[in-house]
């Protein structure tokens, strides 16, 4: 009996994850044929076909006849439901573009490289071709796509996506972007800086939910925070809470790009991470550094434990005058785990008050490189006044629920699930 159970046990776990292999293909290429299908999990065309049935009768995909090759072929896609929504995250380096639907699942995700200082123009373009791309590849149209949430890594104007510091992203100063991507798209367009839509992501499917009060700590090219107070994101006024990649710490330091000297970011923003590297490791991408110090390598570990401790440093400040309950640790850097976050919890308990009652926790945040684009889709949706709390919660990064391995780096193809 124990031996029958332990089979059947084997079985259903074989089975789930067979279903899993199916929904993620579907879901990071929009949608597949069958023989499609059978080439992205290497399961059997009986495998395929029965479990795209079980989908198809449990809700989860519908399919609609397409053309491959010159034949008729059906194509499987995740149901939409009631509408769908797109996030945008513009980055340094990286544009990432999701399709949402109201339960905040993701149905169809792209990820590409931008150049150094891009041009708003060419991105914008970009942004608003992949949005198109990605509702046709979910068997949708355009029209279909209710409003769009913009991320950029810049303090912005809500009303107008203007961003509110000169110099931050180069050549964008003064760019209306609410009103270029509405022109563009013809539909609702919303824009945030993007720790605050990593926050707010955080603080309603992550990290963070659950706490009233709360800070999310974007650690990449760049640093940022998203603050959460009564479990809404606090902007400031114009829009600059929470900038603290721009806070002094070092008075005869470089000068950073919003004009200030020795700013958090000119110590620890990925330039000055790769510097002290280059004569012992020549040169190096941030994303060659995380996966280094994640292989071991102890002169990558050491440069990002020095920026945990630099980081911790500045959001001890922030902790002491915000008091949230805790602090969620994402971004590229977060993916050395203790690495960066050991030090910086360090930096961190060692500045805020003991509190004997709720002590502060410092955790990793748990959508990984979604967060953002996950907080743009929830943006977008309240913009199409559809409540955020219309569905089910996104799943965790663990789950599915962050699909690249980096922020800026060197992913040029379709973001994948873990």
């Amino acid at each position: 009996m124990r031996l029958g159970g332990a089979a059947s046990g084997s079985q259903s776990s074989l089975r789930e994850g067979n279903r899993s292999l199916v929904v993620e293909a579907i879901q990071r290429f929009g949608g597949l044929t069958q023989v499609e299908l059978v080439g992205a999990t290497g399961l059997s065309a009986a495998t395929v076909s029965s479990i795209v049935k079980e989908l198809q009768t449990a809700g989860l995909v519908d399919t609609r006849t397409t053309i491959r090759s010159g034949r008729r072929a059906q194509l499987v896609r995740l149901a939409s439901r009631t509408g769908l929504v797109a996030g945008v995250l513009i980055g340094h380096r990286q544009l990432r573009v999701a399709l949402g639907d109201i339960a905040h699942d993701i149905v169809a995700e792209q990820v590409l490289p931008l150049p150094d200082e891009h041009r708003v123009d060419t991105s914008l373009d970009r942004a608003a071709l992949l949005v198109v791309e990605l509702a046709e590849r979910a068997g949708a149209s355009l029209d279909e796509v209710l409003a769009i949430g913009v991320g950029l890594p810049a303090p912005v104007e809500p009303g107008t996506g203007m961003i509110t510091v000169p110099g931050i992203m180069r050549g964008w100063d003064g760019i209306h972007i609410v009103h270029v991507m509405s022109k563009r798209l013809a539909k609702p367009v919303v824009v945030e800086n993007d720790a605050n839509l990593g926050a707010l992501a955080e603080s309603r499917f992550g990290a963070a939910r659950g706490y009233r009060d709360s800070l999310y700590v974007r650690a990449s090219y760049g640093i940022g925070a998203g603050i959460v107070i009564s479990g809404q994101v606090h902007r400031g006024f114009a829009g600059t809470a929470g900038e603290i990649g721009h806070v002094q710490v070092d008075p005869q330091g470089a000068i950073c790009r919003c004009g200030s000297r020795g700013c958090l970011d000119t110590v620890v923003g990925a330039g000055a991470l790769l510097e002290p590297l280059r004569a012992s490791h020549g040169s190096l991408a941030l994303r060659d550094v995380v996966q280094m110090a994640n292989d071991g390598d102890p002169g990558c570990r050491q440069v990002i434990a020095d920026a945990g401790a630099a980081i911790g440093s500045v959001v001890a400040s922030l902790a002491v005058a915000v008091n949230p309950q805790c602090v969620a640790v994402g971004g590229e850097l977060a993916e050395t785990g203790e690495v960066l976050i050991g030090p910086m919890r360090d930096a961190i308990r060692r500045r805020v008050l003991l509190n004997q009652i709720a002590p502060l926790e410092v955790l990793p945040a748990e959508l990984g490189q979604r967060a953002e684009v996950l907080g743009a889709i929830a943006l977008a949706l309240e913009a199409a006044e559809i409540p955020l709390d219309a569905a089910e919660t996104p799943p965790a990064a663990g789950e599915g629920a962050d699909g690249g391995t980096q922020e800026d780096g060197d992913d040029h193809g379709v973001a994948e699930r873990r």
